[in-house]
């Protein structure tokens, strides 16, 4: 059957009436925030005791819109006779977002988890030149990132958490092999100053007869 001409406009039509009778909602904004997604991208959060000055999220940034400087210093061996080691310590990190698209691979690359994205979005200036955070900017931005979505009951369990509890397990077994073993060696012990003592007492001049005549 051939539609009926103009049967498309009508229910156009009919589409909008609809919505010219519902109310509108106007968001009260600033006085009342906005519901934002879990994964919104607002800004990018630092979580610096992550974070090794490996350079991946600045190489890989298409827009090279982040500034690391660092330094070498010099630990310690860890034991006598060992080799000292050198590590990168952070001296500056810092994201220009007059530059940054937001397209969060610098976060993907990352393979200490040191960034995050926060839904936090009111940091508009009026320089652009201000739009360059430095890094205690992006710490107090950390603590507006979400905890992340609970896993689907069915989900394999993370890489982490299964290594993290394997290491615990490990641990936790280690410690009650070394208290049984301490607690053996303490009844051991116990025993053979018992037997010292009995020893010590059976040995003592003068005892009396009838108890050597029992022996």
């Amino acid at each position: 059957m051939p539609p009926i001409p103009g049967s498309g406009l009508a229910k156009g039509l009919a589409v909008t009436l609809r919505t010219m009778t519902k109310r509108t909602v106007t968001a009260q904004y600033p006085d009342v925030q906005p519901e934002l997604p879990p994964r919104t991208r607002g800004v990018i959060g630092l979580f610096e005791e992550n974070c090794t000055v490996c350079m991946l999220c600045a190489r890989e940034c298409p827009d090279w819109c982040i500034y690391i400087d660092s330094h070498k210093e010099t630990v310690p061996a860890a034991a006598p006779g060992g080799r000292e080691r050198s590590r990168n310590v952070l001296d500056r990190f810092a994201i220009d977002f007059a530059l940054c698209m937001y397209c969060g691979i610098c976060i993907e690359v990352c393979p200490f988890d040191a960034l995050f994205w926060s839904p936090e979005f009111e940091y508009a200036e009026t320089d652009i030149h201000e739009l360059t955070h430095e890094r205690d900017k992006l710490r107090e931005w950390m603590w507006t990132v979400p905890e992340p979505p609970a896993l689907d009951p069915g989900a394999e369990e993370p890489k982490e958490i299964a290594a993290a509890r394997k290491t615990a397990d490990k641990l936790q077994a280690q410690a009650a092999q070394q208290a049984l073993e301490a607690q053996q060696t303490q009844q051991a012990q116990e025993s053979q100053q018992s037997q010292q003592a009995q020893a010590e007492q059976d040995n003592r001049p003068g005892r009396p007869a009838e108890q050597e005549g029992q022996e």
